[in-house]
């Protein structure tokens, strides 16, 4: 079976790179399965867990929003933030996900529009090192 290499990159630094069999994203209009060899395709991405596939294993990553460039031989994921869920502080994401949620109780809407994405935020988080999405 053939495979594509997937890039992801923060302006930090290469977060993965590995050959793999599918990438699945969450871009804005909807989820999107990426095998070898894809037509050419840039879209944005949402806050959401990628999901890697390679043979029988799978892997997730948090990445919150960016950029996928998929090319005949590649993959790449820019993001301002992405991270594996050896990275992640399950209980700092559980606590920034409470907190969101009391935020969200305001009239102002740029306050409210700042909690809902914390909020996509802490559940991209939670659901990467919880493996539920």
């Amino acid at each position: 079976m053939s495979t594509v290499k997937l890039e992801i990159v923060t302006p930090e630094r290469k977060v993965y790179e590995k050959d793999v069999d599918m990438v699945v994203v969450k871009g804005i209009t909807g989820e999107l399965g990426i095998l070898p060899n894809h037509i050419p395709l840039v879209t944005p991405l949402r806050i959401a867990p990628v999901r890697v596939k390679f043979g029988k294993e799978e892997e997730l990553i948090a990445v919150h929003g960016g950029f996928m460039e998929v090319r005949k031989d590649k993959i790449v994921i820019l993001a301002e933030i992405a991270e594996l869920p050896g990275e992640i502080d399950l209980e700092r994401a559980q606590k920034a996900k409470e907190r969101a949620e009391n935020r969200m109780n305001t009239n102002d809407s740029a306050e409210l529009l700042r909690a809902e994405i914390a909020l996509q935020k802490a559940i991209n988080r939670i659901s990467v090192t919880t493996k539920h999405f």
